[in-house]
């Protein structure tokens, strides 16, 4: 190597090791050639044996499927991803000790990988803070002369109505008043128990908004905003004397544009499902709630059985085909309220709020029977294929998300150990290569 030469590849080193942000250099196969100190401190949390030898290992637990995006990118070079963002569960025994990460990955050529990471954790923080202020403010300000305000009482129910509720809503003071507001959603949107976290939330933050789709009292839809605030400070009057302003505006006009935001921040590339991201901020707000007043809340994990064969006989395009099929189905089986996400590679969750083991189970084998019934044609080929469920439930054992998870996690190991096609619940005797068939497992 000549001076020349030797002197810019010492600047470029010192440039990487000094560099304000995480730079990583892998080889395809994800064994790292170079790392900044930065990337390092970034990336030694989520190492189990506290070494950094390759960049897939040390992602795993966050980013599973890395490793597939970077086999399926066929150009010599080129942007893998671009601001993934990574959830690190700092301390296991407190659920708010959480990290966010942003990683970008770039193939720089047939041999070669580069990665770019960096702390997003309070641009994440300011971005849902961001969020709920401008919700308030369309509420507010956006299109006043188009809104239903109406009071409720402490139980959430409407205690005084005007001639705006039915302006928007097509309810009249006989049919509204005295009814939980849940009769503007539909029947799978909303329970008893949402209605009063909602109530809740708005108590603790001084207002709690959400936007989605709302029901008129003909039975028709419109995607709506409604807006829960309290007409009183916390403590001003006993509880059982509290009162709430709602406020309903039909946002109808402007639903694209909050889909597509909605889909560029919480969804899944591939399928358009909840990404890990929204995943976890759902699942954490109801192990919230959960702790605050116990109630049903279960989870299923979902693996597309032998897709790699799949992928391997039919091509990529294929597997992404089943992929896809399989969200289609996941959303058409459950429940609005129901979060159904994408975790990773071929691996689907769903998180049902309210549902016992009997009622998710149930949901769960209808998924599976559908499935298995079920083709996929992709270019004129028939393709069949069924699912694994692994099924768990909330219990006061469960402290994160991520216990709860490894619960479904170990169910659903064992279902494919026991032929795969069936749905079996989380007992305490699983272990991750339980294989034993059990009088909880469901074939269908």
């Amino acid at each position: 190597m000549d001076t020349g030469l030797e002197e810019d590849y010492e600047a470029l080193v010192q440039f990487l090791y000094m560099a304000p942000i995480g730079l990583l250099q892998a080889r395809l196969d994800g064994e790292i050639l170079m790392v900044n100190p930065l990337c390092a401190q970034l990336l030694m949390p989520l190492s189990r044996d506290s070494g950094l030898s390759n960049l897939f290992t040390a992602l795993e637990a966050v980013a599973p499927d890395l490793r597939h995006r970077v086999a399926e990118f066929e150009p010599t070079h080129g942007k893998v991803c671009d601001g993934l963002q990574l959830r690190v569960a700092l301390n296991p025994a407190d659920r708010r000790a959480v990290q966010y990460l942003s990683l970008s990955l770039l193939k720089l050529d047939a041999g070669r990988i580069m990665a770019v990471l960096g702390d997003v954790t309070q641009q994440v923080v300011r971005e849902r803070e961001l969020r709920q202020s401008q919700a308030w403010l369309n509420t507010i300000v956006t299109g006043l002369k188009d809104y239903a305000l109406m009071t409720l009482d402490q139980d959430g129910c409407v205690q005084a109505w005007n001639a705006s509720v039915q302006r928007v809503t097509g309810h009249t003071r006989a049919s509204a008043e005295a009814r939980p507001y849940s009769l503007f959603y539909a029947p799978d949107a909303i329970t008893a128990e949402g209605v009063k976290d909602r109530l809740f939330e708005a108590d603790r933050s001084g207002w709690s908004v959400d936007e989605g789709w709302l029901l008129r009292a003909d039975g028709s839809r419109f995607w709506g905003s409604c807006l829960i605030a309290p007409l009183d400070a916390p403590g001003d009057r006993p509880a059982e004397d509290a009162s709430y302003s709602l406020i309903i505006r039909d946002v109808s006009d402007r639903r694209d544009a909050s889909d597509a935001l909605r889909r560029a921040i919480g969804s899944d590339h591939l399928t358009g499902l909840a990404n890990r991201r929204t995943l976890y901020e759902a699942a954490e707000l109801e192990l919230q709630r959960w702790q605050r007043t116990p109630r049903p809340l279960s989870l299923l994990l979902i693996d597309a059985d032998h897709l790699k064969a799949i992928n391997d006989r039919h091509g990529h395009a294929a597997g992404d085909a089943v992929l896809r099929h399989l969200a289609a189905g996941l959303s058409a089986t459950f429940r609005a309220m129901d979060v159904v996400a994408r975790l990773g590679g071929e691996e689907f969750i769903v998180l049902l709020p309210g549902a016992t083991l009997d009622s998710a189970e149930a949901g769960a084998s209808r998924l599976c029977q559908a499935i298995a019934n079920q083709t996929v044609h992709v270019d004129g080929v028939p393709i069949r294929y069924t699912v694994s469920v692994g099924l768990a439930t909330m219990d006061a054992d469960i402290d994160s998300v991520d216990v709860l998870i490894a619960r479904a996690d170990r169910a659903m190991v064992a279902a494919k150990a026991q032929g795969r096609n069936r749905v079996v619940r989380w007992q305490p005797e699983l272990t991750a290569s339980s294989a034993a068939p059990t009088a909880a497992a469901v074939a269908v």
